[in-house]
């Protein structure tokens, strides 16, 4: 199978796994794992900031950063299309008990002249203003890759206000090579980020929240009660130092696979390529026809897709999606348009 769901579906490589297979395993409990303490100082040094936390999932460590940042009734601030809200099944109102104040957006940027105006005066009646979260990419416009340079003005408001700000930088990465920037430029405005470690960077599991100590400090402590302490984690914590170390730079091989793939489905009738400022490894494809019958013809020839709307289909390239797959998929839906 070409599976184009989503980059969470690579798989371990060989070298990945031999890694593994060899990692020096301790306690993390105890903090007495070596690879996962190696894995979380290499993260804090990438991203420029003091410390890390390892952790089963990017969505959980955007949870911890949503609870480390804030008190029960707050109110946070994020894009109306922002991953946390649209795709973790509530958790912010649920395990923080905060309120979500959604704001429009331009591929992931929010105006800082709308969040000026959304932050209430201090008011018995309303809720403490506490967080600002971004996403970088940003998933629902299309894997944009945004410039720091148009997150810092928001985050300047969210500063003149005393808010936190967090970025959901499960794809960052991809985001960096994008955008020729080291990470941890690019998230120095910041206080925490969340990076995923098994999208991209092919590990089978595990993020990390980063930020300063007194941060991790306290989500480590939110981590402990949502269950997600470990103990002998350095087998997988190993792959996650392993896609750091060789995964980074391949994330370009990613984005040009993505683009040839939007170079010739832009090309065909009954599809439209929608794609943001700054590309990275997702092609988003409206569809003129029928849905379903194109997906269940896509997968009788082998190949996975996903959707992100009714008519909106999502094909994102990643470690396991070569040349040779994208001609396959290419020749898919140049069959399908003639079809029509």
């Amino acid at each position: 199978m070409i599976d184009l769901r989503s980059d969470t579906v690579t798989q371990p490589t060989a070298a990945m796994r031999r890694v593994m297979a060899e990692a020096e395993v301790g306690d993390d409990g105890y903090g007495e794992d070596p690879t996962v303490n190696r894995l979380e100082s290499e993260a804090a040094r990438l991203l420029k900031k003091p410390a890390a936390l390892y952790v089963p999932t990017a969505t959980m460590a955007n949870q911890l950063a949503v609870l480390s940042h804030t008190e029960r009734g707050d109110e946070i601030f994020l894009d109306e299309d922002a991953h946390i809200y649209y795709y973790e099944a509530g958790a912010p109102a649920m395990l923080a008990g905060v309120t979500c104040h959604l704001l429009p957006h331009t591929s992931g940027v929010i105006d800082p002249q709308v969040l000026e105006a959304a932050i209430r005066p201090a008011n018995v009646h309303h809720p403490r203003p506490r967080l600002l979260v971004v996403e970088d990419t940003h998933n629902r416009s299309g894997g944009a890759a945004v410039p720091g340079s148009m997150l810092a003005p928001a985050a300047a408001v969210a500063r003149q206000h005393d808010l936190a700000v967090h970025m959901d930088g499960a794809r960052l990465f991809n985001a960096a090579v994008a955008l020729s920037i080291a990470p941890g430029d690019l998230a120095a405005d910041m206080d925490s980020v969340t990076l995923c470690l098994s999208k991209g960077l092919g590990a089978p599991l595990g993020a990390l929240l980063v930020g300063s100590a007194a941060f991790i400090d306290r989500a480590r402590r939110y981590r402990k009660q949502l269950g997600g302490a470990m103990r002998q984690a350095g087998i997988v914590a190993a792959a996650g130092l392993y896609g750091l170390e060789y995964h980074v730079q391949r994330l370009s091989g990613d984005h040009q696979r993505a683009q040839a793939l939007a170079a010739e489905l832009s090309q065909l009738p009954g599809f439209r390529v929608v794609l943001p400022p700054v590309p990275t490894n997702m092609v988003m494809v409206d569809v003129l026809g029928p849905v379903d019958r194109l997906l269940r013809d896509a997968q009788a020839a082998g190949i996975r897709l996903g959707t992100v709307g009714p008519q909106r289909l999502r094909l994102v390239t990643h470690l396991d999606i070569g040349d040779a797959d994208v001609e396959v998929v290419a020749a898919f839906f140049r069959r399908a348009a003639a079809q029509g």
